[in-house]
């Protein structure tokens, strides 16, 4: 173990839990390229970093009968690289290419990534902009600037892989205090903008399991740039051979937004509709609220389109 003053660096996930068992005000970091960039700008406190970079466990990616498990610290870059995922699930390998830049793909993780903390115009600011323009409910204001409202914070969920690795199916695998344990992926959103997972500062999510399937998923991402910009609008449909719907929508709330249900049961077009009402969209956006609704019903249609499904 290396240690400085505020940064401990681990090779194990005991020793990664130990520490953050021991210490006051501490969060993991890995590739760094979400956290370090809020800590400068003031978004996140924190007197401890437990660097888990080191840790091989949650570097590798294994292939079994049923699934597969893509440990947390496995770049964005090498998802790209996988001949295993590129096979499997190649929509995966479609939104990780969506993330950014290549050089920051390099050090970008796939946990990372699933726990990117949600965004918002009025919020992802410098200190002195957020001074000068005051403060939202998410940095200790008393009032949205985006909606005027003074109880909910609509911060917006912008991972574009967990809405695919969601459409797919995907858990998490997370350790805490308590042992190992699996949750659906979906599971660990609030929808509350200010605290936007479940897991606490003392959880470290090991790893995600996709089920190996027929599945067929079409992902989708609307932003400025095809380069750097994080989305304002994701979506991932999925359907299976047994015709099991599911749409998931991000970047339009603060938490993905899931839709599903089977064709030969239900009616396609009210599933459509509530999965385009269902998103609490709000003006704290490069694109408008209005625009951004429009397009989660052209995103919808035209994967459904490509999925071979025609809404009358």
């Amino acid at each position: 173990m290396e240690a400085t003053q505020s940064y401990i660096k681990v090779k194990t996930t005991n020793e990664a839990m130990q520490q953050i068992n021991s210490l006051q005000n501490a969060i993991f970091v890995a590739g760094g390229t979400d956290v370090f960039v809020n800590k400068q700008q003031g978004n996140i406190e924190a007197g401890y970093l437990i660097d888990v970079s080191g840790i091989e466990d949650l570097m590798t990616c294994r292939l079994y009968d049923d699934r597969i498990e893509i440990g947390a610290m496995f770049t964005l870059e090498k998802i790209i690289q996988s001949e295993t995922i590129n096979t499997h699930f190649p929509t995966l390998v479609q939104a990780a290419l969506a993330v950014a830049t290549p050089v920051i793909r390099k050090t970008a993780t796939i946990g990372g990534n699933v726990l990117c903390e949600n965004r918002c115009f009025y919020y992802n600011q410098s200190e002195w902009w957020r001074e000068a323009v005051g403060h939202c409910l998410k940095c200790n204001g008393d009032i949205c600037l985006a909606t005027g409202g003074r109880k909910n914070c609509f911060s917006k969920f912008v991972s574009d892989t967990a809405p695919v690795l969601i459409a797919y199916g995907a858990t998490a695998i997370l350790i805490d205090a308590d042992g190992e344990r699996c949750v659906p992926l979906e599971s660990i959103y609030t929808g509350d903008g200010i605290v936007s997972v479940t897991l606490n500062k003392k959880t470290l999510l090991k790893s995600i399991e996709i089920p190996l399937s027929t599945k067929k998923v079409i992902f989708k991402k609307l932003r400025p740039r095809k380069t750097l910009d994080f989305t304002s609008l994701t979506t991932a449909v999925s359907l299976d051979n047994k015709m099991n719907l599911r749409m998931v929508i991000g970047g339009v709330d603060p938490k993905p937004i899931v839709v599903e249900g089977n064709l030969k049961k239900e009616d396609l077009l009210q599933l459509v509709t509530t999965a385009i009402k269902k998103p609490r969209v709000v003006e704290n956006d490069f694109y408008s609220r209005t625009y951004r609704k429009d397009m989660i019903k052209v995103f919808i249609e035209n994967s459904l389109n490509e999925l071979g499904i025609q809404i009358n």
